[in-house]
């Protein structure tokens, strides 16, 4: 992928990408770096791809910070933030990238504690450090989009509907974040190809993303996503705060 923000674009500019040792989060990062930001890798348990992904974006002569939180935890959270005021002092961009609720062996209610309770948290911490003018992205599926008109597969509904309360939860706050200066845009993507939420669907259900993929003419890749994630963080925000990546005629709007 050709990277969709010019270079130099955001030089002197910082950003936090949650989620971000690998996949979508990944590439983000190496998008945003490519146009000259700071970067800070941010991961639960990842630590040596988000140490090589840091020294790949500092060959690129910019900032690159790697900040270990377990985002449900709020003191780890609340570390991550002091770290990076410590280092780099403002933020411009906070992307809120880190979702999950499908892995094995976690608490039954893991994913509204990660998809929603922990993204509350993290822009509260965020919030002192966002100067005016900056950016936060909030990045969920059509599915999760739209579950409360539209059904989606079974073993993606605990996900689906954590998502979308943390959406609720964030957009109950546009009139904090305008008071703040912040601006806050939803990302809306269909499945996308390559992910570990795909992998998992797939391992579920069978034929689930080719049947989706058929359904939907294509469906766009990591670093095709990541693209439209980072154009997302600069470029102007579409009247109802969401912009939408991939196909949306299968899903009925509320």
């Amino acid at each position: 992928m050709t990277n969709p923000l010019a270079a130099g674009s955001l030089s002197g500019k910082n950003v936090l990408v949650t989620g971000s040792s690998r996949g979508i989060g990944a590439d983000t990062i190496r998008y945003f770096a490519g146009a000259g930001a700071n970067v800070v890798i941010n991961y639960r348990n990842k630590e040596a791809r988000a140490v090589k992904l840091a020294d790949e974006v500092r060959a690129l002569g910019v900032q690159a910070l790697v900040v270990g939180a377990d985002l449900t935890d709020p003191a780890s959270v609340a570390a991550m933030f002091a770290t990076t005021k410590t280092e780099l002092g403002d933020l411009d961009v906070l992307v809120l990238n880190a979702s999950g609720g499908m892995e094995s062996g976690m608490a039954e209610d893991y994913a509204m504690q990660l998809n929603r309770d922990a993204q509350v948290s993290v822009v509260e911490h965020a919030l002192p450090l966002l100067r005016p003018g900056s950016r936060i992205v909030f990045v969920t599926s059509h599915q999760a989009h739209f579950i409360r008109t539209t059904p989606t597969m079974p073993e993606y509904v605990p996900v689906a509907t954590s998502k979308r309360a943390g959406e609720d939860a964030l957009r109950a706050k546009q009139d904090q974040f305008d008071a703040a200066g912040v601006e806050f845009v939803v990302v809306s993507g269909d499945m996308i190809e390559g992910t570990i939420t795909a992998t998992l669907l797939e391992r579920a259900n069978p034929g689930a993303i080719s049947s989706r993929k058929e359904s939907a003419g294509r469906l766009y890749n990591v670093g095709e996503f990541a693209a439209e994630v980072a154009s997302a963080a600069v470029d102007p925000i579409p009247e109802d705060h969401t912009r939408y990546v991939g196909d949306t005629s299968d899903f009925i709007a509320e």
